[in-house]
């Protein structure tokens, strides 16, 4: 069976609060207020509610097509009994991330980032294939990003356009329209203070400058410089099935490669759809989908997936279970911080 959960009675205020923090995750109380027209307290009496309760966390996160992380789509087939073991030894990992068990139970997919192709060697040649009860490992680049990362997932639309507009962050003068091509390096400072924004994408400066070993000022500075650079992204971790989308599911989508950035773009627009990416594999073309049950699952494949032009073939795994999203593990439907891998 598919993660069935009670869902959580968001009213439109919250959902409007977690939009927005979606568009700017580090934007300030006060500026949240006023853009949702209610007062300073409110918001904040809001938002630790919700992160309190596990309903939503604010993460800070490394691009990894920018910051040279070699990230990979694993599908991990174990035996029955030990699939879920293998799924939370995986959750545990720090370059792990979107663990999920699917396929009856026996197979495991999840996303790897790993810093260095020894580290990624590693866990593909070496620890996966020697684990006990691993059967068989498919591992596909990520090779163009349609939806998901620093894009918003549209799935929430409760905003009016000028409230997005208010909440989009405006370029520091002189930083590029677009983030260069060449990668960034980032240094142990930086590193630092990614590890604290993995956990709390919202964390105070002060807390960042200890992390960091740098002044407030110049740890507010370096994060400004790695946003405006494109090397880090804040995103809005919540679970799905907690909102009413009960139904949850990976397409793996075959495309001529001479319409995949067609079809890429076309998929990556559809609201039911947070993530979405070009990967190597005769099914080029990856996808999440998250549906209000079963039967909206069919009607977005057969009337909007259909739809799109160079669809030869699809391949629908639904999502028995969710064990971790970008950064936090999921216990009960609620978000909670990975204890320290071994």
């Amino acid at each position: 069976m598919m993660e069935i959960m009670e869902p959580v009675e968001l009213d439109p205020l919250d959902q409007a609060l977690i939009q927005a923090l979606m568009i700017d995750g580090r934007a300030s109380f006060s500026h949240l207020a006023e853009v949702l027209e209610v007062s300073d307290q409110t918001v904040v009496r809001r938002y630790r509610k919700l992160r309190t309760t596990g309903l939503m966390r604010v993460v800070g996160l490394p691009l990894g097509s920018r910051v040279g992380l070699f990230e990979s789509w694993l599908r991990v087939q174990c035996a029955p009994d030990a699939a879920l073991a293998v799924a939370g030894a995986l959750a545990r990992r720090p370059d792990i991330a979107w663990v999920k068990l699917a396929s009856g139970g026996t197979e495991i997919h999840c996303m790897t980032k790993a810093r260095t192709r020894r580290e990624r060697d590693g866990l593909l040649l070496d620890k996966l294939p020697s684990t006990r009860r691993v059967t068989g490992i498919t591992a596909q680049t990520i090779l163009r990003t349609f939806m998901g990362g620093p894009e918003a997932w549209s799935g929430l639309a409760v905003l009016r356009p000028g409230q997005i507009e208010a909440m989009t962050r405006p370029a520091a003068p002189g930083a590029p329209a677009r983030p260069p091509s060449e990668r960034y390096a980032l240094d142990e400072a930086e590193l630092a203070m990614l590890a604290v924004l993995g956990q709390d994408g919202r964390a105070g400066y002060p807390e960042l400058a200890r992390a960091c070993g740098l002044s407030e000022s110049t740890a507010r500075r370096r994060l400004d410089r790695m946003r405006d650079l494109g090397a880090v992204y804040f995103d809005v971790e919540t679970v799905p099935a907690m909102f009413g989308y009960q139904t949850e599911a990976t397409l793996l989508i075959t495309v001529p490669p001479a319409r995949l950035a067609e079809a890429g773009a076309a998929i990556g627009g559809h609201p039911e759809v947070p993530f979405a990416a070009a990967v190597t594999g005769a099914a080029n073309l990856f996808a999440v989908v998250v549906c209000r049950d079963t039967d909206a699952l069919y009607t977005y494949l057969t009337e909007r997936v259909g739809a799109v032009a160079g669809v030869q073939q699809v391949e629908v795994i639904p999502t028995l279970r969710n064990i971790k999203r970008a950064g936090m593990l999921v216990e009960d439907g609620r978000l909670v911080d990975p204890p320290p891998a071994p």
